[in-house]
């Protein structure tokens, strides 16, 4: 699907599409797709090769995506150190590889391209032509600087499709500044609302949300520009703001806000819009997820899982609003309640009596957990360097095209040879040159 081939393709499919005169067997539905099915080991995006230069999750999580449903992934690193998300998180037992690279660079092919070398970058703009998308996560005016930036590109690619990702976009007063996933948790307005009221707000966990996020918006983004490419023949760029993937989250806090100057405080565990909504420790230490939303719930909650129906009297809490209005009440029963009993026989009673209950899982407990086994959450891979790692499995599931995980995050450069010969028409004199000047 690279562009060299994309307008004829494109036409062809047109024409194709024309043309078609698929005569039904008799009792075959008329809604039935006039193509022929594609084999089994065929994925939505094979043949779409793209060409990734982006550091660390945010940008580089929607090429992972792409990869797990047939896309080839060249991960362009610089050649002496490579992409710093092989520095971040826990040691592997290959040097230039931790569990985050391991688990998140999954199916890629790296290749080593020096950008701040002029000859670096020419090179990079032939693999580029030969290419589908690009996917970058430098600040704005960092590929330009290198002459690699849309503009560069797109003279050899009319129909290359490239995410833009940064912390605050192209454009806009905060464009410059660096852009980090606690940051865009603060700027995003999710960070606000992390806490108990009255204390320091928190960060929604120590992992990287927003990073992932802006890397799903991506991944769609990409998406809707090669739909757009293939019925135009024409690529686009995709600029979106860290932030801003946090910020589309919010709910109705916006419009809430627009029309009634309400400002949504930090609310701890639980939320002021129901009771008992929130989080509650068990006989053995453990934590369950507690969600009553409405009236019949409750119900169930007092009168079949606590046997106390009085509870749900309207004379006491069985209305919402009186619920809310004496929330603090309500949740330390409740909470009392749940302390009375281990975790497993607090979740038998509540699920036996319809209560909308959920254990807090720690990643021990998602290892122990059936139905995480069931649903392939965890896949194991075996490394020929580091030997069987588990990572999380590949989502969405698709009934016919499932993706899948090829291999765990390649040594640095493994691929570079491989494909600037086979990709380039690269020749080894050329090859040996370029490594000789540290251009790969």
């Amino acid at each position: 699907m690279s562009q060299e081939t994309q307008n004829s393709g494109v036409k062809e499919t047109q024409q194709a599409a024309k043309d078609a005169k698929v005569e039904e067997p008799t009792g075959q539905a008329q809604n039935q797709p006039a193509v022929a099915p594609k084999e089994p080991k065929d994925l939505p995006l094979d043949g779409v090769r793209v060409v990734d230069v982006g550091n660390f999750i945010a940008g580089p999580y929607a090429a992972s995506i792409l990869s797990e449903f047939g896309a080839e992934v060249y991960k362009v690193e610089y050649p002496i150190a490579g992409d710093p998300m092989r520095a971040l998180g826990t040691p592997s037992r290959r040097q230039d590889s931790t569990l985050f690279w391991l688990s998140e660079a999954r199916n890629r092919k790296s290749v080593t391209i020096n950008l701040r070398q002029p000859t670096g970058a020419k090179l990079f703009r032939k693999l580029v032509a030969k290419c589908d998308v690009v996917v970058e996560s430098f600040r704005p005016g960092t590929m330009e600087s290198w002459g690699v930036g849309w503009d560069d590109l797109r003279k050899d690619n009319p129909g290359l499709v490239m995410l833009r990702v940064t912390g605050y976009g192209q454009t806009g007063p905060f464009k410059d500044h660096r852009g980090f996933a606690h940051l865009a948790h603060a700027f995003g307005g999710l960070a606000y609302l992390c806490g108990f009221p009255g204390q320091t707000p928190t960060i929604p966990g120590p992992n990287p949300l927003a990073d992932y996020m802006v890397s799903l918006y991506g991944a769609i983004g990409i998406m809707l520009a090669l739909r757009h490419r293939e019925q135009t023949g024409r690529g686009q760029y995709i600029d979106i703001g860290t932030y801003e993937a946090v910020f589309r989250q919010l709910d109705e806090m916006a419009t809430a806000y627009g029309l009634h100057g309400k400002i949504r405080e930090r609310e701890g565990a639980g939320t002021i819009i129901a009771c008992p909504h929130g989080h509650f420790r068990t006989k053995d230490d453990k934590w369950v997820a507690i969600a009553c939303t409405n009236d019949k719930m409750f119900a169930r909650l007092a009168e079949d899982a606590m046997q106390r129906p009085e509870l749900a009297a309207e004379g006491t809490f069985g209305l919402k609003h009186k619920r809310l209005a004496a929330h603090e009440e309500v949740d330390r029963i409740v909470g009392d309640w749940t302390a009375s009993m281990t975790r497993d026989e607090l979740m038998e009673k509540c699920l036996a009596a319809q209560v909308p209950i959920g254990a807090l899982n720690s990643i021990a407990d998602i290892f122990a957990d059936p139905h995480y086994q069931a649903r392939g959450n965890l896949a194991t891979v075996n490394d020929p360097d580091v030997g069987e790692i588990t990572v999380p499995g590949v989502i969405p599931r698709l009934s016919e095209t499932p993706g899948r995980i090829e291999h765990l995050g390649p040594p640095l450069g493994n691929m570079t040879d491989k494909v600037l010969g086979e990709l380039l028409g690269m020749t080894a004199a050329e090859l040996a040159e370029f490594h000789k000047n540290h251009v790969v």
